[in-house]
């Protein structure tokens, strides 16, 4: 297996933005941003959201287009939705699921995306999903084979970064060209929290997706958005402007 310090091994080969709310508006939150974003009262609320519509896109996919396919993601905000997801009644034999980026770590690592995947989601009757993780290196044959994915689910960091497109990384520009032809890209170490070699699928890997939802909480994560509503150079900006794909942003204030 390769060193966890380095991840190598592979060859990397909106509608416009807008957000139905799922609570009526303060005039101050209308105000700040009149596109809006999905707003729930708590984490409960978010992840019965997000857990149906996820579901709902994979079930569209199974019934319309055969095998479905999902991007998970890690963080704290999908563990819940993951734990609804589970339970719902799909077809999940015939589904897919791989993560939008992987810290270079051992599978059973607290730190590892795939963990968190296996632990909550690949649960109940998900049990019978088929898992692809990044690390070690997937074959990016089997991810193209899975694009265009039925479902893309992100979280986002207080720096305004989405799967591991990190402020700071000398090709983050490359990495958010949404008509770039890499499909992986190598995160050095020393980026993001814990600061560990990672792979992360690229932006315009992200869009061959038909749907993205994008889960945060607290005020902290509310004020990048509004930030990259505003035109701010985050990665979340180059997400959330481009208008190939419809992204649901979810919002919970706790």
């Amino acid at each position: 297996m390769p060193s966890p310090d380095t991840c190598v091994g592979f060859q990397p080969s909106l509608l416009p933005w807008r957000h139905s709310p799922a609570n009526e508006p303060s005039p101050a939150q209308t105000e700040a941003d009149p596109r809006m974003i999905e707003t729930y009262a708590d984490t409960s609320g978010l992840a019965e959201a997000a857990a149906a519509g996820v579901a709902a896109a994979l079930r569209e996919g199974l019934a319309t287009r055969g095998p479905a396919s999902l991007v998970a993601t890690g963080g704290r905000s999908p563990g819940p939705v993951y734990d609804r997801l589970a339970a719902a009644d799909l077809d999940w034999a015939r589904v897919n699921v791989t993560l939008s980026d992987e810290r270079c770590v051992d599978a059973d690592a607290p730190q590892s995306n795939a963990r968190l995947v296996r632990e909550r989601l690949l649960q109940d009757r998900a049990a019978k999903a088929h898992l692809i993780p990044l690390w070690p290196p997937a074959d990016p044959a089997a991810l193209r084979a899975l694009s265009p994915f039925d479902a893309v689910m992100l979280g986002m960091g207080e720096d305004g970064h989405v799967a591991s497109l990190i402020p700071g990384d000398p090709a983050l520009p490359t990495l958010l060209d949404p008509a770039g032809k890499a499909l992986l890209a190598e995160v050095p170490a020393g980026l993001g929290t814990p600061p560990v070699a990672r792979i992360s699928l690229t932006l315009s890997a992200l869009l061959g997706s038909r749907a993205i939802f994008l889960l945060i909480a607290g005020s902290a994560k509310r004020q990048v958005i509004d930030r990259a509503a505003a035109g701010a150079d985050l990665p979340v900006t180059a997400l959330l402007t481009q208008d190939a794909v419809p992204v649901r942003v979810l919002w919970t204030p706790n």
